[in-house]
């Protein structure tokens, strides 16, 4: 049986190849597509994942029907003339980006593209083929190959200096993650070379050669590149243990491990006391029993495993770790069991968010975690990544907590949404009825299972005197609590 894909969460290599070129603002690319796959990459989805109301240095040769039975060559030609005679390309490089629609119809402009202008260049993404992943883990690399390697072979290493290889557009809470990771470069004893290519320009892409090291932000690209600089390299960390680990190790490569350790010690004595509070006060006895659901791309989702599960005690219900591997949860697995039994956390995208309305999840508390979905983190006080991402994620999840104090407070004026009842006291059960609420109460998360079964005790009750019954049964039990996930 075919399987059924539902609910993508990652996006094509045409859309990696859009957003970590672009961030270069030395280079203008035109993007051999249709205008509504211009407007998605280019206008729509970015304005929900990095609040860019429009990224400018992109122009789309806006395939149409002619194009597809003529080739695009043509329209790719008018756009780049059209471009050249408003000054556009004035200081810029031009690169061509094949998309999915231009290689249905077979259009490889590498030799037109030679014809246009000096140094502009062709980069075929593979579209049909590759995730964003891939993609960005190539284009990284021809972004090294085309217009790096050959001026950096005059370049030498200078010690102390660290490349940050990512992040690109879409990239997850990118602004907090890479501030932090600055921080801890500079408190390891580093200074920070390149962050390619979010903070870096096309001419500038040699000087990843003089980087000592480098960090790649992430776990799902740049592994191509990082090996073919030639020095050490490691990956950003989430988690105390992680984070200690990340600083020591750069110390001793960087040879500043006593400024590494003394900056682990600051740390443990200021940034982390928070931590440390939190596991010493009463908050830390709900660790054992806040189960936790991560879904997401591989570095958040193995990193809060590691912290919260390793680390903090918390139970992980499950992990959907993405790009997936075989073995890995899907979407329609993680569907599944969020309608079974939701944790009391779920770290994950708009899907996520989607499943848990879907099975009536209101005792699970949804932390926005990946992408897809509309969430601004243009601030840079929400790091999940380094020490002072410890502190931010444990806060959440406690704040949360509280909240779910409130949320199931058994409130006198509970018993009063079914109209007063004509019946002192409670109605009796039967014991099939009660195993049935118990078995309700227990797919909740922990914390909320005493109010809440006072809660559905009461709804149960309401309706079974708005029937006249004198006793709640299991049929009625079940048919009522059923029906609370549709109401």
């Amino acid at each position: 049986m075919a399987n059924i894909v539902r609910d993508l969460a990652d996006s094509s290599s045409y859309w990696a190849a859009v957003w970590t070129i672009c961030p270069l603002p030395d280079v203008h690319a035109i993007c051999d597509a249709p205008i509504g796959c211009f407007n998605l990459v280019a206008t729509a989805v970015p304005d929900y994942t990095d609040a860019i109301p429009h990224i400018e240095n992109i122009t789309p040769s806006v395939i149409t029907e002619a194009e597809v039975g003529e080739g695009t060559a043509a329209a790719v030609k008018r756009t780049y003339e059209n471009l050249r005679d408003e000054g556009y390309l004035e200081g810029k490089r031009l690169i061509v980006i094949s998309t999915a629609e231009s290689e249905m119809i077979g259009s490889d402009l590498a030799d037109l593209v030679g014809q246009l202008g000096e140094g502009s260049t062709f980069f075929h993404s593979e579209s049909l083929s590759d995730d964003e992943w891939l993609g960005r883990d190539r284009v990284l690399q021809w972004l090294w190959e085309t217009y790096g390697a050959e001026p950096a072979a005059a370049l030498q290493v200078e010690p102390g200096l660290v490349n940050i290889i990512g992040p690109t557009y879409g990239c997850f809470n990118s602004p907090s993650d890479l501030l932090e990771v600055k921080r801890l470069i500079e408190g390891a004893g580093g200074r920070v070379n390149l962050v390619f290519p979010f903070e870096s320009r096309l001419a500038e892409i040699a000087d990843l050669a003089r980087g000592q090291v480098n960090v790649l932000l992430y776990k799902e690209f740049g592994h191509r590149l990082a090996p073919s600089l030639g020095q050490p390299w490691l990956h950003a960390p989430i988690g105390m243990r992680s984070t200690t680990h990340f600083i020591r190790q750069l110390g001793e490569w960087l040879g500043t491990s006593d400024q590494a350790a003394a900056f682990i010690r600051q740390e443990k004595a200021s940034t982390l006391q928070a931590v440390w509070d939190l596991w010493k006060g009463p908050q830390g006895d709900w660790f054992p029993t806040t189960s936790i659901g991560l879904a997401g791309s591989r570095t958040y989702v193995e990193g809060l495993a590691d912290y919260l599960g390793e680390e903090l005690g918390m139970p992980i219900a499950f992990t959907a770790p993405r790009p997936r591997q075989p073995g890995d949860l899907d979407n329609i697995g993680v569907r599944s069991l969020l309608h079974a039994g939701a944790p009391s956390f779920v770290f994950g995208s708009i899907n996520e968010k989607i499943y848990l309305s879907e099975a009536g999840a209101r005792q699970t508390h949804y932390i926005p975690a990946a992408f897809p979905g509309p969430i601004v983190r243009r601030a840079t006080g929400t790091p999940f990544m380094g020490y002072r991402g410890t502190v931010y994620v444990i806060q959440e999840i406690i704040n949360r907590l509280y909240e779910s104090l409130y949320t199931f407070l058994p409130l006198d004026s509970g018993y009063s949404q079914g109209g007063a009842s004509t019946q002192p006291g409670n109605l009796p059960w039967t014991d099939e009825a009660k195993a049935t609420l118990d078995e309700a109460v227990a797919k909740l998360p922990f914390l909320a299972q005493i109010s809440a079964s006072r809660e559905l005790q009461m709804r149960v009750e309401s309706e079974a005197r708005a029937r006249g019954e004198v006793e709640v049964s299991a049929d009625l039990a079940a048919e009522i609590l059923a029906s609370r996930n549709g109401g």
